[in-house]
């Protein structure tokens, strides 16, 4: 069962976010027919998206975090908040990639280099609020962190790992962001930081039956760690027809005409799960019937 946890450490100067996401990450591998790579990059978006969405202040506001520069991947887009509900999807969910120099699955290459790494936050205001920051690594922690610490002036460490079956079913997944609170102490930071770079990777510590629980007390037990709330995840789209459709009117009056004239069945596809909306030929009549009364 996924798990998302909320803790605080050394009397509130470290705010900490740790996540397993294996059964999220293996939603989207399954709902996205996704091949190796882009099953690792989609997930490191989805486990860091989460994390990010989970500090947010008000349970209506919205997060959404994309990264795009100019390799295969096409870009990659998740949505979440503090609900915990998450969902996502890569602008080419069919780009594979051989292993990197480093016998690691290459996120990097997948990403991209020149490009950047946007948040959105829509708080419920006019406008959402927009950041970007150029890429970083394309490794997605790396970038995620660096967002932090220059768009938002908080020192940031994260950790984001998984671990892909032979078969490409996900074995492990999750994440852990770190945050130095303002007044923090330096010698602190350096602190952690050193643990954060000498335990074994995530993946690695999951793969061998750690809990998110045991490895947060691996890092943070003397360090006054205190569990503020617990979580069940998930990877959930709200897509529906209503909303579909409406983005189908978005096309124009004329367009449709033009559609409904021609007799064929439109198909429209979810981007996030992939759930198909079929609308025939009478369905177009009835939404042009609908336009011209208003």
């Amino acid at each position: 069962m996924d798990k998302l946890i909320r803790a605080t450490a050394m009397n509130g100067m470290v705010r900490i976010i740790a996540a397993d996401t294996r059964e999220i990450v293996d939603e989207a591998r399954r709902l996205h027919e996704l091949p190796a790579t882009g099953t690792v990059l989609l997930g490191r978006m989805l486990t860091g998206g989460l994390m990010m969405g989970a500090v947010l202040k008000n349970e209506s506001d919205r997060l959404t975090v994309q990264i795009k520069g100019d390799g295969p991947s096409m870009g990659c887009l998740v949505t979440s908040g503090m609900n915990l509900e998450v969902k996502g999807y890569l602008g080419n969910p069919e780009m594979e990639l051989p292993l990197n120099e480093h016998g690691r699955f290459d996120v990097a290459g997948a990403v991209g280099r020149e490009g950047k790494f946007t948040v959105i936050m829509d708080m419920g205001l006019k406008e959402p609020y927009v950041s970007s920051v150029p890429i970083y690594t394309g490794e997605i922690a790396e970038d995620i962190a660096y967002y932090y610490t220059v768009s938002e002036q908080l020192p940031t460490a994260v950790l984001l790992g998984e671990s892909l079956n032979p078969d490409l079913t996900v074995q492990a997944a999750g994440g852990l962001m770190v945050q130095m609170m303002p007044g923090h102490d330096p010698m602190l930071a350096d602190l952690i930081t050193f643990r954060l770079e000498e335990i074994p990777p995530l993946s690695s510590l999951l793969c061998d039956g750690n809990s998110i629980h045991e490895i947060l007390n691996m890092l943070f037990d003397d360090m006054d760690l205190i569990i503020n709330a617990e979580a069940q995840p998930r990877y959930f789209c709200d897509c529906s027809r209503e909303r579909v459709e409406r983005a189908f009117i978005s096309i124009g009056l004329r367009e449709l005409k033009q559609l409904h004239e021609e007799g064929r069945t439109e198909e429209l596809v979810c981007q996030f799960c992939n759930k198909r909306y079929l609308f025939s030929k009478e369905d177009i009549g009835k939404i042009i019937t609908e336009i011209s009364k208003n």
